[in-house]
């Protein structure tokens, strides 16, 4: 128990008077450097230790586990500097300097070392290549610092902003890893550009550099020119295909729609030029490492109207609409024209035409016309047939010779063909009449022919009836006698207007004849679908139609009568001397013959005797239509 109690005494004793005069301060040092951590204590003589994060590194001055580290200074004067040599990332710690025998420590000390990055990498460098139109992304690691490193990307002596910046700390604790991504849009990079990443932190203020060079490679970038334009089709094009190409391009190749022109290898084509250069594209086709680029060219070729699509033809029911399509092409723009065959009013510019709820007069041709300015027109015609009741045109009082044969002609218009057609006359022997029908372009003719006049058939009413799927409809006719001139009447006549009955005459039998064979351009009908009959029937049963006949044959007698005074320069003198020549021959032929007969006045305006009956004319389903004389039983003998 003595002896501890005189060696504490002793301890004790040797620091009575002990105090630190230096003691280890906070010092930030770059790995790799020397350090010195000051210690001092004057008058004390007794052990020193240094304390690295609380543990004793050697008793006195002999460190021999730390070949890096010494005590230095002067032991008299109670100097007990630590010196390390090249400081490394371990000797970041906690110092104390302890004087053992006096029971002292110095305040802790922290040696913070700075680490500094490794040279910055960029990845991919030193020349960076990519596509033209991608855009760039950079990545710069900066490794192993203490503290983390920044990083700055540079271009052209300007800071980039925008770049990503992460860190990662390593194993050891202490440093860090950092990585920087900058991304630049394909519009803001150039090649042949270069990009600094610099990397810094305490250990290296003004930074470590790295750079790369950009190179943008690209497909042929290329240009098609086409000379002269526009051009009219038939004369001589070239194209011309220009192409920039990194790297360079190895192959060019030409086409024309989808066929490849095999002859043609340059970057130069000529060829004369048709329509279809304006809707088929020419191609050249450039090709490089990288790839290929097509670039395509339309001649604006100026050529006439071409048919894109046909109209076709129509049949359509009488109220239903009818729908032509007619396309064309040409170039310039061209201009399209609908228009009814015989008619000067435009129906449509569009290419499609709607004839809204037909009706029968509708039926006929259609022309479809284009036409391109100061190049060329062109046309289509389409017919229209509207499926209705049949429609009968005829002269309601014809004329036939008594004693002679007779004939009566019905014309119908019938589409679909009639079904059915009936002669029917009030009395007769049906042994004297036959009937014949003729198909022609615009219709059916039906003619009831008698083989010899007797004068109760000028008494008959005679009515003319068709069928089909759609209607009927009816014509009421009346015969009436043809008489003849007496000789005197007739020399009396020829004296004062022979020259002009006969130029009179000419033309109306001329006019007439020629439209009856425009109108029996068909031969005597043998078809079987057509039914044809004469039937018996009572005078009392047509009664009924005398006023509606009436009418009928008003109309067709102002009508006609208009067109005879549009021949006024052959008629006018002939009409004067034939009133002179009647003047004259007038008492003569009241004498030869006390009926009278009136003058011919044209297609069914013949005056009728007194007491005469006019036919008339009956519609079952469909409109009623203007009447039309057809054939030319008139037309062989004199009025």
């Amino acid at each position: 128990m003595i002896p501890w109690v005189l060696l504490i005494f002793w301890i004790s004793k040797q620091g009575v008077e002990a105090v630190f005069s230096q003691q280890p301060q906070d010092l930030v040092v770059v790995a790799g450097q020397p350090v010195t951590l000051p210690c001092t204590i004057p008058g004390y003589h007794g052990v020193v230790l240094w304390i690295k994060d609380g543990l004793a590194l050697g008793v006195g001055r002999d460190l021999s586990g730390y070949p890096r580290y010494t005590v230095i200074g002067d032991h008299s004067s109670g100097e007990h500097h630590l010196r390390i040599q090249r400081v490394e990332l371990m000797d970041d710690a906690l110092f104390e300097c302890q004087a053992v025998q006096a029971a002292m420590r110095s305040r802790p000390a922290r040696l913070t070392v700075l680490v500094p990055p490794e040279n910055p990498v960029i990845s991919g460098g030193p020349v960076v290549s990519l596509r033209a139109g991608d855009p760039l992304n950079l990545t710069c690691h900066a490794d192993n610092a203490k503290p983390a490193a920044s990083i700055l990307w540079i271009r052209n002596g300007e800071v980039l902003n925008g770049a990503m910046y992460s860190k990662t700390l390593l194993r050891d604790g202490r440093r860090e890893s950092t990585v920087s991504t900058l991304y630049l849009s394909p519009s803001n990079i150039e090649t042949g550009q270069q990009i600094i990443c610099r990397a810094s932190n305490k250990a290296v203020p003004n930074g470590k550099e790295s750079s790369v060079t950009i190179d943008i490679q690209h497909l042929p970038l290329v240009n098609l020119s086409v000379e002269p334009q526009p051009v009219l089709e038939g004369n001589l094009v070239k194209f011309h295909c220009s192409a920039k190409a990194n790297p360079p391009v190895t192959l060019y190749r030409w086409a024309k729609g989808a066929s490849i022109i095999k002859d043609v290898t340059g970057d130069t084509y000529e060829v004369m030029v048709d329509h279809s250069f304006f809707t088929e594209p020419v191609s050249c086709e450039v090709t490089n490492p990288l790839g290929s680029t097509n670039i395509s060219r339309n001649v604006d070729v100026y050529f006439g109207p071409r048919m894109a699509a046909e109209p076709q033809s129509l049949q359509v029911d009488l109220g239903s609409d009818a729908v032509f399509n007619c396309a064309w092409t040409g170039n310039p723009s061209l201009t399209i024209v609908w228009m009814k065959r015989g008619s000067g009013v435009v129906l449509s510019n569009e290419n499609i035409l709607t004839l809204k709820s037909v009706r029968q007069e509708d039926a006929g041709k259609y022309v479809c016309r284009a036409v391109v300015p100061r190049v060329g027109a062109g046309e289509k015609e389409v017919s229209l047939t509207v499926n209705g009741p049949p429609t009968i045109s005829s002269t309601q009082t014809q004329q036939a010779l008594h004693g002679e044969k007779g004939q009566i002609k019905c014309f119908i218009r019938s589409t679909p063909p009639p079904d059915r057609i009936v002669s029917m006359l009030e009395s007769g022997t049906s042994g004297r009449y036959t009937v014949e029908t003729v198909n022609t372009d615009e219709g059916v003719i039906s003619t009831l022919t008698m083989s010899n006049i007797v004068p109760a058939d000028f008494q008959t009413i005679y009515n003319c009836t068709a069928w089909n799927s759609f209607g009927s409809d009816t014509e009421i006719i009346r015969l009436k006698e043809q008489e003849s001139l007496p000789v005197a009447v007739i020399i009396g006549i020829a004296v004062g207007a022979f020259v002009a009955v006969i130029v009179l005459m000419g033309t109306i039998g001329a006019f007439c004849c020629t439209r009856a064979q425009r109108n029996l351009k068909g031969v005597v009908s043998a078809k079987n679908d057509i039914r044809v009959e004469i039937v018996h029937k009572d005078h009392n049963a047509v009664r009924e139609n005398e006023e509606h006949a009436s009418m009928k044959q008003l109309m067709v007698s102002v009508s006609v009568t208009a067109f005879y005074f549009s021949l006024l320069d052959v008629q006018y003198t002939a009409q004067h001397l034939a009133f002179l020549a009647v003047t004259v021959a007038l008492p003569l032929y009241s004498l030869a013959s006390p009926q009278s007969s009136a003058p011919f006045a044209g297609e069914g305006g013949r005056q009728r005797p007194q007491g005469q009956g006019v036919g008339g004319k009956h519609h079952r389903r469909g409109s009623s239509r203007g009447l039309q004389r057809l054939g030319c039983s008139g037309c062989s003998s004199s009025p």
